[in-house]
């Protein structure tokens, strides 16, 4: 009996199928070799982050201890203008005050710092963990609260900008991020006196100007993708258009820009703290630098570094740095 053309062209096809799936590998096969390259390019990412961290914290340490230790007034304390004291007295109060040269007090700093002795501020005579340890809170949370500030503005003032067609909406929300932008944070600061309201709203109208800015750059640019338009056209709802489709492909940025949000809370957290009298780390950061308090001054400095460097590493590693295109 002959099978018909149909009947062998069924076993033909089937016959190949077969053969596909013997020679192909298996999905499991393909899955570890691709899961340990992760975990490859994970744990070096790792690495180099914690090397990059090491370096920077070693040369932004002796740059702030070469600035202080030769600004004029350095070593020389307000006992030492005393007519009263003889020569003697003024020698000995030299003398105590002398740490060695710039290269013997940074490396004998780092000997006392890998052994757990932060040392003694020399302008309040309180050890520097002590002091670290009561003002850390108070910084912590202000740039916690300026940061939850100005990202609930400023992300909702980026999107209405982007999303609505009103004229008036998006010359208003430029106006009030380019008002805030032009403001220095000591004159915010000022102003908030004034008003009788918290001074951690400062840092939040620090952030918002750039957090608008950027965000709604990079939003108007998802948004004039293609994908969108077409997303549009076939009737897509705008919210799902939004979530999917705009802020999405832009998520990587944002997680960056978050990083840099970090950076300007402590930066501005100085000057907010000095004029608003909050007992935090900027305020300590002031008076050690007006005290010439070295060893106080460089510890502190290595902490905001390290914050600073790790909250832009952690976004990077965690943002990407795929271009807004390839999402």
């Amino acid at each position: 009996m002959s099978s018909s053309p149909i009947d062998a062209a069924a076993s033909q096809a089937l016959l190949i199928t077969r053969t596909k799936s013997h020679h192909a590998p298996s999905h499991s096969a393909t899955s570890v070799p691709s899961g340990r390259a992760a975990a490859k390019r994970i744990g070096a990412a790792a690495v180099a982050l914690c090397a990059r961290l090491v370096v920077l914290l070693l040369i932004g340490g002796f740059l702030c201890a070469t600035l202080v230790r030769y600004s004029p007034g350095y070593g020389v304390s307000e006992e030492e203008l005393d007519s009263r004291l003889n020569a003697e007295s003024r020698e000995a109060l030299k003398a105590q005050n002398n740490d060695g040269g710039l290269l013997n007090f940074y490396v004998g700093y780092w000997n006392r710092l890998l052994h757990g002795d932060l040392g003694t501020a020399r302008s309040l005579q309180a050890p520097v963990t002590e002091l670290i340890r009561q003002r850390s809170p108070e910084t912590l949370t202000s740039a916690a609260t300026g940061v939850l500030i100005g990202w609930g503005l400023g992300l909702p003032l980026a999107i209405a900008a982007v999303m609505t067609r009103s004229a008036a909406i998006k010359l208003s929300a430029n106006l009030l991020a380019s008002s805030m932008l032009c403001i220095p944070a000591g004159v915010l600061a000022l102003l908030c006196i004034l008003w009788q309201v918290p001074g951690r709203l400062v840092l939040g109208l620090v952030v918002l100007p750039k957090v608008f800015e950027y965000s709604r750059k990079l939003l108007a640019r998802s948004a004039a993708m293609p994908h969108v338009i077409t997303a549009t056209a076939k009737g897509v709802t705008p919210t799902r258009i939004l979530l999917r489709h705009i802020i999405a492909p832009a998520l990587p940025q944002l997680i960056a820009l978050g990083g840099i949000s970090i950076s300007l809370v402590f930066a501005a957290a100085i000057p907010v703290e000095v004029v608003c009298d909050i007992p935090g780390l900027g305020q300590l950061a002031w008076n050690a630098a007006l005290g010439r308090d070295l060893n106080l001054l460089v510890i502190i400095t290595l902490m905001l570094t390290a914050i600073t460097l790790l909250a832009n590493s952690v976004a990077d590693l965690f943002g990407g740095r795929k271009p807004l295109e390839a999402a």
